[in-house]
């Protein structure tokens, strides 16, 4: 303390509450179970004060940060900070160097955390480098973007890097009960805030700890007593408090499944209005746009099929950027999805193929493999008769008229919209060129 310019008494309460409540110890930590659960890695590493060089990646408010405030405070090392948006390479290279020094004069070991560590430029990546290849820093590196992609990959190759996972709201509804009742916290403020204005808020802050922390303050702090002087917060003074709406979508509930099927159907049904409506209920309420996205891929087989061969290309590559960008720009890769998807033609032809052969082999009509399609490589086919196969592209138009099934049945019958018109042409040509010619027309 600066003892000419003591801490002013309410210095600690004019602080965030996200900031007053940051966990002293690894048990106040929520979230992360995967990694800092009992007996695992990186909760065994703090505890032994054992750690390597290590990145911690994921999205604000996970706890990065946190964790590296955890081991800040249980370690025996001298511990340095740095920011990714402050730091240049001279104020780099000299806690570097004072870190070297510490450890070739005093024997005493240095965590170097770096927040942002993905704003660090190529040159002042480049400086860490050598001091964390000769041991005289141990690295905590925090990033919200792929380190793979934004971190140099020697350094990658040096540090263990864990992934971050959004809190899950019920942990963020204990740590806003938490909240209430510590004396760091809301504790001497006289105040109740029902289930419904808490789980609004986790589900609104989309695994932020930080933001629903601080969204809890506002809430408490901007509601008036009520006549017996307590401050009650509902569900309408939180809403005011994170300026946005309760949507009724309970995850894993009706309104969850109701509204995924209205957005398939409406696909489905060509009406690319009503299916962006439903896609904007989903991301308003905190749908994971992995799940819309999984469920668009099964879409594109299953209702567009080979009528647009494109709309499964362009689904998949939907999940891959959802994965890469994450919200809020998804929205837009899924919506460009969703309309494309919703104004493509139309056939389910393929679906019904498969489940109808399926079927079939399920009632035990399991056909023989004909001969001449058998394996011919070894030695001894020829004298199991593997004999006869005559190869396509030998042929005129590259086709040849032999059995490939013992069978008449016509699974696939292709439908005459989009791409599947062609189809159509093409099968009834190489039936033309058959002895015996098959009838491919959608007779659904």
């Amino acid at each position: 303390m600066n003892e000419l310019f003591p801490d002013h008494p309410d210095a600690q309460r004019q602080r965030p509450l996200a900031a007053r409540m940051r966990p002293q110890s690894i048990d106040e930590v929520v979230g992360q179970a995967h990694i800092i659960s009992e007996g695992k890695l990186l909760r065994r590493a703090i505890e032994a004060d054992r750690l390597d060089s290590l990145i911690l990646y994921g999205p604000p408010g996970c706890g990065k940060t946190t964790l590296a405030e955890v081991i800040a405070k249980s370690t025996r090392r001298e511990f340095e900070r740095a920011s990714g948006i402050l730091g240049n390479v001279a104020g780099l290279r000299k806690i570097l160097e004072a870190a070297r020094q510490r450890r070739l004069r005093e024997g005493r070991e240095t965590v170097l955390f770096i927040d942002e560590i993905h704003r660090f430029n190529k040159s002042q990546q480049d400086t860490l480098l050598p001091y964390v290849e000769e041991g005289d820093v141990t690295l905590i590196g925090a990033t919200t973007h792929n380190p793979f992609f934004f971190v140099n990959s020697p350094l990658v190759s040096r540090s263990r890097v864990f992934q971050l996972e959004p809190v899950p709201e019920a942990d963020l509804i204990t740590l806003m009960q938490r909240a209430l009742t510590d004396p760091r916290g809301l504790s001497d403020i006289n105040a109740e805030v029902d289930d419904e204005a808490l789980a609004h808020l986790a589900s609104v802050c989309e695994g932020d700890a930080r933001k629903v922390l601080n969204a809890l303050e506002i809430a408490v702090m901007t509601t008036a007593p009520s006549d017996d002087g307590i401050i009650r917060v509902h569900r309408s003074e939180a809403e005011e408090s994170i300026q946005k709406k309760a949507v009724v979508y309970d995850k894993d509930e009706d309104e969850h499944y109701d509204t995924i099927s209205a957005f398939i159907k409406s696909v489905r049904g060509s009406d690319p209005d009503a299916a962006i409506y439903w896609l904007a209920k989903m991301l308003v309420a905190g749908e994971d746009p992995r799940f819309i996205a999984r469920r668009l891929i099964i879409l594109a087989s299953e209702d567009i099929g080979n009528a647009d061969p494109r709309g499964l290309t362009l689904a998949v590559s939907t999940l891959q950027a959802v994965e890469f960008i994450g919200m809020p720009e998804a929205k837009l890769t899924l919506s460009q999805t969703t309309t494309y998807l919703a104004t493509a033609p139309k056939s389910n032809s393929a679906t019904t193929a498969i489940f109808e052969a399926m079927k079939d082999v399920e009632s035990g009509k399991v056909l023989p493999v004909p001969k001449h399609l058998r394996d011919g490589h070894y030695a001894g086919a020829k004298k199991l008769g593997h004999t006869g196969y005559q190869y396509a592209h030998d042929g005129e138009h590259h086709f040849v008229d032999q059995e490939y099934a013992p069978t008449d049945k016509n699974y696939y019958k292709p439908g005459s919209l989009g791409y599947e018109k062609t189809i159509r042409e093409r099968l009834k040509f190489w039936d033309n060129l058959r002895e015996h010619p098959r009838n491919h027309e959608n007779q659904s």
